[in-house]
Order: structure tokens, then sequence, then C-alpha cells
């Protein structure tokens, strides 16, 4: 038998050796004790799930959606905005090129979140010693936020910029 055989050997019989005493000492747990509360968890999900499902059915059934009068391609609404969710990048698009707003600064954006978890590699669950995560976090919402704000408050008919307090919100939910 070969040294790098015995060695795996051993670390193999000490391993085991650890696991029987540490279930001698804190006792052994039933071995379907996983699956028992996995059934609990999913049967208390499911009840939520249906829960939810019955409550937005009856308020649907008695509450109408707020819809507008059908489109009229004649006559359309200025200014034109995209919903809440797509003004930070209607707003860029109002700056940029196309493939620059559209394409390459989302791209950055989403391959910078993910490479987050790389660059940032405290072990810590701390908000103090995750400087680097929580800055990039902040700055990335904050860049979000800012355009879509302007976007809904600050953009007025033809998309020109206003001033919300001087001529008014052209913002509608």
């Amino acid at each position: 038998m070969s040294l790098r055989e015995r060695l795996a050997q051993g670390a193999s019989q000490v391993l085991t050796d650890d696991l029987r005493e540490a279930e001698d000492t804190l006792g052994s747990a039933p071995k379907d004790a996983i699956k028992r509360s996995l059934h609990y968890l999913l049967i208390e999900e499911m009840v939520a799930m249906f829960i939810l499902l019955a409550a937005m059915t009856i308020f649907s059934t008695f509450i109408n959606a707020p819809l507008r009068e059908l489109a009229n391609a004649n006559l359309t609404p200025n200014p034109s905005k995209a919903p809440w969710y797509f003004l930070g990048l209607q707003e860029l698009l109002r700056y940029f090129h196309p493939m620059v707003a559209g394409i390459t600064i989302p791209t950055f954006i989403l391959v910078g979140l993910a490479a987050l978890p790389y660059v940032d590699r405290s072990a810590s669950v701390k908000p103090g010693d995750r400087k680097v995560a929580i800055t990039m976090f902040t700055l990335l919402f904050m860049f979000g936020a800012i355009l879509t704000i302007i976007g809904s408050f600050f953009r007025g008919p033809g998309y020109n910029w206003v001033w919300p307090w001087a001529q008014g919100v052209f913002f509608e939910l």
C-alpha cells in the first residue's frame, strides 16, 4: 500500500471515529427527521399559497383594474412614458446611443452584480465588514432610483425637462 493510500485510509478512519464519538455524545437523531421537517414545511407553504390565491381571486372579483380607455393610434399621450420600472432605461436612452443605453450599461450592471460576491470575499455577515458590497449595492441602487425619479417627475411634454413645482407633475399611476 502506498503512502497516499495509507493517509487517505487514515483520514477516513479519523472522520469515522469522530462521527461515532459525536453521535455517542449528542445522541442519534431519527433517520427520517429531515424528511419529516421538509414535509411539514411544504405543507405550510402550500397552505399559505392557497390562502393567498383565494384572497387575490376574491379581491380581483370585486375590484376592477384601473384600466384606461382603448388606445387611439391617432392620439398619443404627451409625454409618452414607459412604465415606472423602465423609466431609468428610458432616461438613459435620452442621453446615450441605444446600443450603449440599452445593452452596454445594463450588461455592465448585471456583470458587476454577478461579480460582487467574488470581489467582496468577506465571510462576515456584519454590514460593517462588508464595505465593498454595501458601497456597490448602494451606488447601483441610487443610480437606478435617480434615473427613475428624473424620468417620473422631471420630464414633461415632448419628454423635455420640467420643474414639477412650476409646471406640474406629468405622471400617472
